[in-house]
């Protein structure tokens, strides 16, 4: 079964995937595809990081200044990011059956980047009991 912690962490990057799909869709026209979507992906990392230090991991905290714990938790959501995509590109390779339906790779890679960036959320940054 689920921990809450993690439920928490999931509706959090549920509101991050609202905020990166609203902020890219309204930035596209005047930023471009590449411009708007670091605009969307920035404004979704700081949402999740607002997000799951107030309500996911509110009984821990990192040690860090308000600062440090941003770019750490960038730098993690990143590394995240990296499993994700890298996930899908190993899927597409070896599977017939992902590179007819790439969605199963989106999909695999999405849990498996979610599954990273939690688990090093949780042990490499907010880890400190309150």
């Amino acid at each position: 079964m689920l921990s809450k912690e993690f439920f928490r962490f999931a509706l959090a990057g549920a509101a991050g995937f609202i905020v990166d799909a609203g902020i890219l869709h309204l930035c596209q026209p005047a930023l471009g595809y590449y411009g708007g979507r670091a605009l969307s992906f920035a404004c979704a990392v700081f949402t999740t990081w607002l997000i799951n230090r107030s309500l996911t991991f509110r009984n821990k905290h990192s040690g860090l200044s308000l600062w440090q714990e941003f770019l750490r938790y960038v730098s993690l959501m990143l590394a995240g990011g990296a499993v994700n995509y890298g996930c899908y590109v190993v899927l597409t390779l070896v599977s017939a059956t992902v590179r007819e339906f790439p969605v199963l790779g989106v999909a695999a890679g999405s849990i498996a980047g979610m599954l990273g960036n939690y688990l090093s959320v949780k042990f490499l940054l907010f880890k400190h009991q309150e």
